[in-house]
């Protein structure tokens, strides 16, 4: 039947400033969607044109505040009660991804429940970006395309011509990240090792590896509160490294992050649009996601393959 039912692309409020630029690069405009707001803080969404047997794409980043996943919930359940044909949720990032496990008693596991509502409000498919947790494409009984950053940062680390490369990763966890890109680089890989005192405050840091005399990037896939991007930094640097850069998909920068950064060794922090800047600094450069995420909706919708996205 498809590719025959037409395409619309829809954004959600937060999203909008992407959605714009997916929407030149896909040569499609974006559909007419209405955000009511009430005075007791409710809203309601509504579709101002028909999309009865469409192929619906709802754009929109799932950061705090929690309005923004409730917005695209709403956004699906009126897609689907207006008899859209398929609805696909595009959420560049994933909000509530670092809660994929119980990993002390009784917490919630937030990105499963997220995950859930997403399929009870009705989409058919998702399209998301370098999650925190791969295995969270495994809470969705639908397809899942698990895009990753690393096609455009991976150009842009050749482009910046760097000599004694090294990719570093901030933790024990991002080990495996950063090992693909040193091995697509062929360049050594170094891992930062951290405690914790408590959620979001690093006690302890020590580098696992050799940084002097060289040039280091520390790839991540979120930047929050920069705290342990900015205590890593300043170690490789007292350590030895001519200089110190960054690379992370989703810039969540919350708390004293611009602070963090502008204090901190850095030199320079490279990361995308999926969530936008609150505050424009120079060591903060954006690379946007834009033509990537265009190129696999229109791919999605042809049923074409989008293995050829993936440099890595």
């Amino acid at each position: 039947m498809p590719p025959k039912a037409p395409i619309k692309i829809f954004t959600g409020t937060s999203s909008k400033y992407l959605s714009e630029k997916i929407s030149h690069y896909s040569g499609r405009d974006l559909g007419n969607i209405k955000k009511l707001d009430f005075s007791d803080g409710e809203f309601a969404v509504a579709f101002q044109e028909t999309i009865r047997g469409s192929h619906v794409f709802l754009i929109q980043s799932t950061f705090p505040p929690a309005d923004n996943l409730l917005e695209l919930l709403m956004m699906i359940d009126a897609a689907k009660r207006a008899s859209a044909y398929k609805v696909v949720a595009v959420i560049p990032y994933f909000g509530l991804a670092r809660q994929d496990r119980k990993d002390q008693p009784r917490v919630s596991i937030g990105a499963k429940l997220a995950a859930d509502m997403l399929t009870a409000a009705g989409i058919d498919r998702l399209i998301t970006m370098d999650l925190h947790a791969d295995q969270i494409q495994g809470f969705f009984n639908l397809p899942v395309d698990h895009l990753y950053a690393s096609s455009i940062f991976l150009p842009h680390i050749k482009s910046l011509n760097l000599d004694n490369l090294v990719i570093a990763s901030p933790d024990a966890g991002g080990s495996k990240r950063a090992n693909t890109y040193a091995k697509f680089l062929d360049v050594p890989m170094v891992i930062c090792h951290k405690s914790r005192a408590k959620a979001n405050v690093v006690s302890e840091m020590r580098v696992i590896g050799d940084v002097k005399g060289k040039n280091v990037i520390i790839v991540d896939d979120m930047i929050d509160t920069a705290g342990t991007l900015s205590k890593a930094a300043d170690v490789m640097k007292s350590e030895g490294a001519l200089s110190v850069r960054a690379m992370a998909t989703h810039p969540v920068l919350s708390g004293a992050a611009y602070d963090n950064i502008n204090n901190s060794a850095l030199e320079e922090v490279f990361v995308t649009d999926s969530i936008p800047l609150t505050q424009n600094i120079d060591k903060i450069k954006v690379l946007s996601v834009a033509e990537l995420i265009a190129d696999t909706i229109e791919k999605v919708y042809y049923y074409k393959s989008i293995s050829n996205q993936f440099l890595i």
